[in-house]
């Protein structure tokens, strides 16, 4: 059974005013209602500054003449000659959902002829193995009769399966238009405020309190002085150290959260984390040492385990003295913490890179910048070609159009037109992989299309309100022998710092200037999508919201 059409919707550049509806639904609105291959859409020439939605439609032959009492039983209209003629033409948004809402009435109609067809089928079956039709029929003559409605039902039953995937491949597109249309809210509702403020102030200069309160809040605001970290973004495991760089004898000092701790390895080998500060007099522990397993003060002596207890005092009476301890364990080559209050989850997440990389550098650094702020800058590819024209991005051609494409629901997805594929994972991990044909160099559309990667994992965790230790691990799937060259991990090093200047000064700025109010977020567009996403999920987490978004 051919199929009655092929809805094939494309995107070309629209104008400002419709852009929001336009997006919403248009974009990637492709509904599968055919089995055959879509046309193949081209841009129309002479046309620009504008775009619409490209249908097509195909034709098929009817489904099932004959009448049966089953008919009434899927008596459903059959949509096709009441549909609109589109053919060749560029739709308007409302002309777009009507076409959708006909594709979809369409889908409708023809699972029900496919169920029919099943019911029509069995009939000629009973019909075939009726016993007074066996004094007609030869055995022989049954065997083929039997043998081609056999056939004829398992085609009948693979096409009742692509109709049903048909069917939830139309829903998953619907589904990405809502999420769509929520991500361009943001935008068009600071596009309101700032319409209705300048009309408002047009008119009036002594009625800016009136102007205030009529300009509705803005759903996405990150201005002022960064605000005290709400516990609840602390009931997470999170990654805080390489397991290199803790040695037997060594410790790692950080700031988690506003507050300084300590890790080192007990006499077991276990790491453990402790306050870094002795119960005594205060003195920050990692100016001391590591003795037998346990952290031992500079100042006077006192040794405290891995779990906080001070197990030695020299020259005084032995008392029953701890301090603060956190859950701290080792996984897949790194250090992970839990610093909030809840019960800590039962496991920790894997951050390795994909089968068949190979770690080339991992690196640690401490920035003064809002771990907000720098995931921001992570999140947004579309500074490249802006930003890193002295490294990475150098020769970067810059694109009309950039654009995120996420699921219908979730914090990962792939830039278009660069062949990366990037990922936010809670709490505070950036997850990219880069398809590359040579240093500094893009190939093809996807990371699928390249063959070779670039696979990078940063981790921003919040130190203070205003610095983050990031920790950034680099794998490749290809030159293992760089591995082995001496002094590399100091040139990758270099050339890490290198590509974080370029962002530093702009987000350094961009915090100087939300401490005096400025709104970081203050106009999202298009290629925001997974910084929004961030910022929204962080927001539902702070609120605490049962159901986080875009989360499974």
């Amino acid at each position: 059974m051919t199929a009655f059409s092929s809805l094939s919707l494309s995107l070309c550049n629209y104008s400002v005013s419709n852009a929001m509806t336009a997006i919403a639904t248009a974009s990637l609105l492709s509904l599968p209602i055919s089995l055959c291959r879509s046309s193949k859409l081209s841009s129309k020439k002479g046309v620009r500054g504008s775009s619409g939605v490209f249908a097509v439609y195909g034709e098929e032959g009817g489904l099932v003449e004959k009448k049966s009492s089953w008919g009434p039983l899927f008596d459903v209209v059959d949509p096709r000659p009441i549909a609109p003629q589109c053919k060749g033409k560029f739709l308007d948004v409302n002309q777009a959902l009507e076409v959708a809402r006909f594709d979809i009435q369409y889908l409708d109609w023809a699972s029900s002829q496919d169920v029919l067809a099943i019911m029509l089928l069995h009939e000629k079956v009973v019909e075939v193995l009726n016993p007074l039709a066996r004094e007609y029929k030869s055995i022989g003559t049954m065997k083929k009769e039997l043998a081609v409605l056999q056939e004829e039902l398992a085609e009948a039953h693979k096409q009742v399966h692509i109709s049903e995937a048909r069917v939830v491949a139309s829903l998953d597109k619907l589904a990405y238009m809502e999420a769509l249309i929520n991500d361009r809210l943001l935008q068009d509702r600071s596009t309101t405020e700032s319409d209705e403020a300048s009309a408002a102030l047009s008119t009036s200069t002594q009625s800016l309190d009136m102007v205030k309160r009529k300009v509705p809040h803005k759903s996405l605001d990150v201005s002022g002085p960064v605000k005290v970290y709400h516990p609840n973004l602390k009931n997470f495991w999170y990654p805080v150290a390489f397991s290199v760089d803790l040695k037997d004898d060594t410790m790692v000092p950080i700031e988690c959260f506003e507050e300084p701790w300590v890790i080192f390895r007990g006499k077991d080998g276990h790491p453990g984390c402790v306050q870094n500060t002795c119960a005594h007099r205060a003195c920050p522990l990692h100016l001391g040492s590591v003795n037998e397993g346990r952290i031992q003060c500079p100042y006077h002596g006192w040794e405290y385990s891995t779990d906080g207890k001070c197990e030695k005092m020299p020259s005084t009476r032995l008392l029953d003295v701890r301090i603060k301890s956190l859950l701290c364990f080792e996984q897949e080559g790194m250090i992970w913490i839990w610093p909030g209050d809840d019960p800590p989850a039962a496991t920790i997440p894997s951050l390795q890179p994909p089968s068949g990389f190979v770690i080339h550098a991992e690196i640690v650094m401490e920035l003064p910048v809002e771990h907000g702020l720098l995931l921001d800058n992570l999140l947004d590819l579309a500074h490249a070609p802006f930003t890193h024209t002295s490294t990475f991005a150098k020769g970067w051609a810059v694109p009309s159009l950039v654009k995120f494409l996420t699921p219908a629901s979730g914090l990962q997805g792939h830039w278009d037109p660069y062949p990366i594929d990037m990922e936010f994972r809670p709490p505070c991990m950036v997850i990219s992989t880069i398809g590359i044909s040579k240093p500094g160099k893009l190939e093809g559309q996807s990371t699928q299309q390249c063959s070779t990667h670039l696979h990078q994992l940063h981790v921003c965790l919040p130190s203070s309100r205003q610095k983050t230790r990031l920790l950034y691990r680099m794998s490749l799937d290809f030159a293992p022998v760089l591995k082995h060259i001496p002094f590399m991990q100091y040139l990758w090093r270099h050339f890490a710092e290198k590509v974080l200047n370029e962002d530093l000064r702009l987000v350094i700025g961009q915090q100087e200037r939300m401490i005096d109010g400025a709104n970081v977020w203050n106009w999202p567009v298009t290629y925001d999508k997974l910084g929004v996403r961030y910022r929204l999920w962080r927001d539902a987490l702070e609120r605490g919201a049962k159901q986080l978004p875009f989360t499974k």
